[in-house]
């Protein structure tokens, strides 16, 4: 495993945190989760993959609550994981946590289906 892939999830666990226990702000939407983060090899910067449960203006609040605290994450995850220089975070939206319910009630709704024609 790499540096920056220890790093990576390093920060993933500090920033999952300040999302659920330290951002009061209330744009922020109950169900966010962290899915991943990818740093760069020289650790100058930090792609966070963010899952929101719930509808494009909730994706919306989302996005621009991350935007309004970036300041304080950055400087949380300088500080938290002890790296020299605080990495450049860039927040995307992942969609695969609801792509993944999506199919799975489709998949119960053939079961379902099928067992209602035999």
């Amino acid at each position: 495993m790499q540096r920056s892939d220890r790093v990576g999830d390093e920060i993933r666990k500090v920033i999952a945190d300040l999302i659920q226990n330290e951002i009061k702000d209330p744009r922020l939407p109950a169900m966010v989760s962290v899915v991943d983060v990818e740093a760069s090899r020289d650790l100058s910067h930090a792609r966070i993959f963010i899952s929101v449960l719930g509808d494009d203006q909730a994706r919306k609040d989302c996005a621009a609550a991350l935007r309004s605290a970036a300041g304080f994450i950055r400087r949380e995850v300088a500080a938290r994981v002890r790296l020299r220089a605080a990495p450049e975070l860039s927040f995307i939206f992942d969609a695969s946590i609801e792509r993944g319910i999506r199919i799975s009630r489709l998949i119960d709704e053939a079961i379902g289906g099928k067992a209602d024609h035999e």
